[in-house]
Order: C-alpha cells, then sequence, then structure tokens
C-alpha cells in the first residue's frame, strides 16, 4: 500500500498539541493499517526516524439528527513516537 494512503490526515486537539511537546504525533490511519506499516510510512513521507506507534480503534458514538438515530464512522488512531531531534512541521515554515 502507498504511504499517502496509510496515513490519512494529522489530528489537530490540544491534547495532540501537548504530545507535540514530548515528540509524539497523532494521525488518522488507514483502518487495517498495522503498526509497522504505519512507522514506514511516517518515515517515507516526513524523512524521520520513528521510535514506537502506538494505535487505537476509536469507537462510533450514537448521534441524533431530529427523529433518526445512527452513530458516527468508526476509525483509527496512530500516536508515533520520534527519535529524539526529529520533528514532523505540520503546517509548514511561517
Amino acid at each position: 500500500m502507498d504511504p499517502r494512503e496509510i496515513i490519512i490526515r494529522p489530528i489537530i486537539s490540544e491534547h495532540s498539541y501537548d504530545l507535540m511537546e514530548d515528540n509524539k504525533y497523532t494521525f488518522e490511519v488507514h483502518k487495517d493499517a498495522n503498526k509497522i506499516e504505519v512507522a514506514k510510512a511516517i518515515e517515507a513521507i516526513f524523512d524521520v526516524k520513528v521510535t514506537k506507534v502506538n494505535t487505537l480503534n476509536v469507537k462510533p458514538k450514537p448521534k441524533r439528527m431530529r427523529y433518526q438515530e445512527g452513530k458516527t464512522r468508526s476509525w483509527k488512531k496512530a500516536i508515533v513516537t520520534l527519535k529524539e531531534g526529529d520533528t514532523i512541521e505540520l503546517f509548514g515554515s511561517n
């Protein structure tokens, strides 16, 4: 699988910003991707060295739209730890 198909998008939240100080970056990844594929994709796209990958499946939450009940989508999240000194510029250099 192509690395750009494995890494869907970065997750930007207050919690992910706090993790960036510890050299950890959060991404939404393909549901069928394993930790090794995620690490290789991050290394190929951003040219950094990955030391650790934690993955978790985000379960759907119940939602209501007027009279109909439904659920949000389920997806997979990966928290990637980089080697000391490596960083990922998510917004480019301003």
